[in-house]
């Protein structure tokens, strides 16, 4: 699956504006090394169907089987053991007689801080490696998916060194002349083995902290088919960043490709389009998804037209950054591998008839392509009349109140048909605008 950072954006997967996106829910890594490979799997998910399938059953491996996950590694160990590899190259010849014969108690006396840094970095390689040997073991305790197996094999055998066993064994009580040539063999025959060992960890670390994510929220597991027929079903999909969200029950084939989503403003249009593409994110990275139950065919990209900027530096205006935007997404379409295109308000920089017209013109060319889930939402009435008949197209809408005073209230709740309510002025009468303004 592919998606440009404007998608990413435009769902608020990552930290911004002070919010920690829909990341910081499901990031629960338990070092560094593990966020950034989170974080790379995000930008990066499965590209293909068959590695999606691998992925979920690795995530529900560790979302049924959390005891195993290692807890001796923390995020200062990986810390401790970098720093310790940036002075290796520094140390060139293997330590002294001298300081093979001191003992101990003579050792924190007239060497106190390299005797602390040789007993500090030791002890969180040791756990590093004990950390790593218990994952190692997983196959013989619990049968593996085959992504997982192939990791754990990794690592299995990055620890068939002969320095391996003894550093495992370091303990307070260890000698300190045993210590130092312990440390300078790591330094020199274990720098690169211990870098690998940090990577795959860092790759399941990624994997556990989904899982985590999917158990802490009670996130349901998708049901995820091939590529083809394009289809995606769900029922009380939410949006996960909400605290009381409301839920949806949705159907979408390949006969039903297209939505064409009614309603006023702020009657939930945009939230809607942005739970489905969270969600179907979520889906595509193997976890689970803030739903009752959903099932989705294997997408190869979302992509999503709902916040256009303008740039003042190109001399581009808004309705031009539209207009871009909506091409990027033509591109993408005009491929056959299906894609999941979320289309909220289009052509807002320009004049209501030139904005129908356009938008007429879009949802016409993209009925041509039938390999795709598309979304578009409008609060053009016009738009949603004149292909009413077109039975390619599913109608819903968000209801408004509109009580005979002029008052309004929002269900968010998603219907069936097309909606013709208009609040407009009623906001900004409510609001107080209009009196503030001194119009009659």
């Amino acid at each position: 699956m592919q998606n440009d950072k404007t998608t990413l954006k435009d769902l608020s997967i990552f930290p911004s504006d002070g919010s920690e996106g829909v990341f910081g829910l499901i990031d629960r890594t338990a070092t560094q090394a593990g966020r950034a490979a989170l974080k790379k799997h995000i930008l990066h998910p499965p590209g293909t169907y068959e590695q999606l399938i691998a992925m979920q059953e690795t995530i529900r491996f560790w979302h049924n089987n959390h005891d195993l996950w290692p807890t001796n590694i923390l995020n200062g160990t990986i810390v401790m053991l970098e720093k310790f590899y940036e002075s290796a190259d520094t140390v060139s010849v293997p330590p002294g007689g001298f300081a093979k014969l001191l003992g101990t108690l003579l050792q924190k006396v007239f060497n106190n801080k390299e005797y602390k840094f040789a007993r500090f970095s030791m002890s969180h390689l040791s756990d590093m490696l004990n950390g790593c040997s218990q994952l190692a073991a997983i196959p013989e305790q619990r049968e593996v998916p085959a992504l997982l197996l192939r990791e754990l094999e990794t690592i299995k055998n990055e620890l068939q060194h002969r320095l391996i066993e003894p550093i495992m064994t370091i303990s307070d009580h260890t000698r300190y002349s045993d210590l130092i040539q312990l440390q300078y063999g790591a330094r020199r025959e274990l720098k690169n083995a211990i870098h690998r060992l940090i990577a795959s960890y860092a790759r399941i670390d990624a994997w556990q902290s989904m899982a985590k994510a999917t158990a802490e929220h009670g996130w349901a597991f998708p049901t995820i088919t091939a590529e083809t027929p394009v289809s995606i079903n769900a029922e009380g999909l939410y949006h996960p960043l909400l605290s009381t969200p409301i839920t949806y029950d949705i159907s979408f084939d390949e006969k039903k490709n297209f939505l064409l989503l009614t309603g006023a403003n702020m009657s939930g249009k945009t939230t809607f389009l942005r739970a489905l593409g969270v969600n179907s994110l979520l889906a595509h990275l193997g976890m689970g998804v803030a739903a009752s139950r959903m099932q989705t065919s294997f997408m190869h990209g979302i992509i999503t037209n709902m916040h256009a900027e303008d740039n003042i530096l190109k001399g581009e205006s808004y309705f031009f950054a539209e207009v871009q935007r909506m091409k990027q997404i033509a591109a993408r379409l005009s491929k056959q591998r299906p894609h999941l295109a979320l289309m909220d308000e289009l052509f807002k920089g320009t004049n209501v008839h030139d904005a129908c017209e356009c938008t007429k013109a879009v949802v016409e060319g993209l009925m041509n392509h039938p390999n795709h889930i598309m979304m578009l939402s409008t609060h053009l009435y016009e738009v949603a009349q004149q292909f009413k008949e077109d039975s390619r197209v599913v109608f819903s809408h968000f209801v408004t109140n509109i009580s005979e005073d002029g008052n309004y209230t929002f269900t968010y709740k998603l219907k069936e048909g097309i909606s013709n309510d208009r609040i407009g002025y009623l906001i900004l009468q409510q609001e107080g605008v209009i009196a503030m303004l001194g119009n009659k």
